[in-house]
């Protein structure tokens, strides 16, 4: 990141520079989780527990359910295991399907270097030498012997059971357990369609075989009245990858789906839970993606998280799209809120400034009428008025136009502010912009400001010099270069006298 020669300048090295990042965060956590003999010093002040190895040692060794249950939490699956069958034998174990999750989902299996019969069927798709070393589903395994222990079987138990056959590549037996659960007049949940999406290519040979797999389990969830969650859409896509020309066409129709799921979600947590979790490890977002994300920001009311995403942004090399910097400015600047998160709005406004003008060595984005109103709106808001005149010599500079709207916004700042001087600059920069309104604005500082004598002069010249083109049918000509300016010599000369 310090050498400018590594720093990424276009798309392709933003998404290798991201998943390398996202990478390292992974196997530092990984290296501090594994041995955490290395990490018992804590220097920290004050202490940060995510900093630290995740408490893995046992605390509770008499049997006990509460000592079953520290076992689950921390995944210890062999002494859970043994701790269920001791509390069996003494007739004290309850038959829940919190017992049964973390074994359906950790113990089912055994390591092999050949591909079991699930895996030899997915012919060719081996090409790195971790995929020979795959985790089967074993017949008979402490998660079945413990699941047919049950005397009643709810949906989460069979949940459970079917996710760890996924897993653990047992396809054709977690369709024959969801075949078994609706013998048994249960309906399924949302997790268990999410595992037989992502496992129908497993089931089916032919392309058009797998999608009609996926096109009824969907049906079944919609029989079924099961919601879809991101991750009902995400294992669609994921399958649809291996559902050869159909692919395509039906990636798009589920992506619409998604963005309408994206705006009716019930809290924008669960999409911002996703987000987190499956970019940039498992998802390099394009600008539309990020776009419905904004939509869904924009329908939970928690645009005060763009800053957030702003810097995701930035990160992922999408700053470079005029189109969705415009929209994250547009959406910032639309609404009022707090103090607290105006002014966090302000400093992401004025990062996305220095896209403008150009950083990290890559060349600015051509200012736009809107940009720069937006920006100097999030920096009126967060009262920042030296900043926001900085930005309205911006759309001198830029031959851009302000809004009259703007420019009232300015001059309520300098009326609380009690600054007249800006005041009067304000009237002048309007006059040179050839606004119509520059003589009801000049008449408001005239009335409302308590100006010396320099500054009402000042203002009286500006009112002067408009009535004079008007008279002249000179229309607002006080901007220098405009046809109508040039039309006569003698009304220049006088404008020219007033200016001086």
């Amino acid at each position: 990141q310090d050498d400018s020669y590594l720093s990424p300048r276009n798309s392709a090295e933003f998404k290798l520079y991201t998943l390398s990042q996202e990478s390292g965060r992974s196997a530092a956590k990984y290296f501090v989780n594994t041995n955490p003999k290395f990490f018992t010093k804590d220097f920290a002040e004050p202490h940060i527990p995510c900093l630290m190895p995740e408490t893995v040692s046992l605390r509770l060794e008499e049997v006990s359910e509460e000592a079953l249950k520290e076992r689950i939490s921390l995944s210890k699956v062999t002494a859970a295991v043994d701790m269920y069958d001791q509390l069996l034998q003494a007739g004290e174990c309850a038959h829940t399907h919190t017992h049964t999750h973390i074994l359906c989902l950790y113990s089912n299996f055994t390591q092999s270097e050949q591909p079991g019969e699930e895996a030899k069927r997915r012919k060719g798709r081996f090409r790195h030498a971790s995929d020979f070393m795959k985790t089967m589903w074993r017949e008979n395994n402490n998660a079945e012997r413990i699941f047919n222990l049950l005397p009643e079987r709810d949906t989460r138990c069979y949940s459970a059971l079917i996710r760890g056959m996924v897993k653990h590549g047992a396809y054709a037996k977690a369709f024959s357990m969801y075949t078994d659960l609706l013998n048994n007049r249960l309906t399924a949940d949302v997790h268990i369609f999410n595992v037989l999406i992502s496992a129908a290519p497993d089931v089916r040979e032919k392309y058009n075989e797998r999608w009609d797999l996926i096109a009824d389990l969907l049906n079944q969830m919609s029989q079924q009245k099961v919601w879809p969650n991101l991750l009902t859409f995400n294992s669609v896509l994921k399958a649809l990858r291996r559902c050869g020309p159909l692919a395509r066409t039906q990636a798009l129709l589920t992506l619409n789906e998604m963005k309408a799921l994206l705006c009716i979600m019930e809290h924008i947590d669960e999409v911002l839970k996703w987000y987190r979790l499956l970019i940039p490890s498992l998802y390099y977002p394009n600008p539309q993606s990020l776009r419905d994300l904004f939509q869904a920001l924009d329908t939970d009311s928690r645009l005060d998280l763009l800053p957030a995403i702003w810097k995701d942004i930035r990160s992922l090399g999408h700053d470079n799209k005029l189109a969705l910097v415009e929209e994250v400015l547009s959406l910032m600047a639309r609404d009022e809120h707090s103090p607290e998160v105006q002014e966090s709005l302000a400093v992401c406004a004025l990062d996305v400034k220095s896209v403008f003008d150009g950083d990290k060595g890559r060349p600015g984005l051509e200012w736009s009428t809107s940009s720069l109103t937006h920006i100097t709106s999030l920096l009126l808001k967060a009262n920042k008025t030296q900043q926001a005149w900085e930005m309205l010599q911006i759309f001198k500079a830029k031959n851009r136009v302000p809004s009259e709207r703007l420019l009232n916004n300015f001059l309520s700042v300098c009326r609380s502010d009690g600054s007249c001087q800006r005041a009067v600059d304000l009237v002048q920069l309007s006059a040179a912009f050839c606004l119509p309104a520059t003589s009801v604005l000049a008449k408001q500082v005239l009335a409302e400001f308590d100006l010396t004598e320099e500054q009402r002069y000042n203002c009286k010249i500006v009112l002067n010099i408009l009535q004079l083109c008007k008279k002249n049918n000179l229309g607002n000509s006080y901007c220098e270069g405009t046809d109508t300016y040039k039309k006569s010599l003698n009304v220049k000369k006088k404008i020219d006298f007033y200016l001086s």
